[in-house]
């Protein structure tokens, strides 16, 4: 499957069963240099929209919200000592949380790469 986005600028793709989330590069570039990374806990359950963690940067700290339902299996703790990764590779090493999804229909309402381009642009 491929890179899915949110009007929140949240990405998620599956990697087998496992869903991995992170933010956009638009998302990062936005925020500016990161500081700091809350991960949720590992366990956690989110409804789609429930707010998973918390990024720091320096201009501001912002919400990120799960973008499909299901529950976190795992947190990207490299950002714990290097929550710059965010800026330097936001959907790769930059990953924030894994998670097992409820509903991986819930996908199908996302932005494929094309649509969220687009969207983007349209931000100005």
């Amino acid at each position: 499957m491929a890179i899915k986005y949110t009007k929140d600028h949240e990405w998620i793709i599956m990697e087998g069963e496992i869903a991995v989330v992170g933010i956009s590069d638009y998302a990062q570039e936005q925020l500016g240099e990161i500081v700091y990374v809350e991960l949720p806990e590992v366990g956690k359950q989110l409804d789609k929209g429930d707010e998973a963690c918390v990024i720091e940067s320096v201009k501001a700290a912002s919400e990120i919200y799960a973008p499909a339902s299901g529950d976190v299996t795992e947190g990207n703790q490299d950002l714990d000592g290097a929550p710059g990764k965010v800026n330097e590779d936001a959907t790769g090493e930059g990953w924030l949380f894994k998670m097992t999804l409820n509903d991986p229909t819930e996908l199908n309402d996302m932005m494929d790469a094309g649509a969220y381009k687009e969207f983007v642009e349209d931000l100005g």
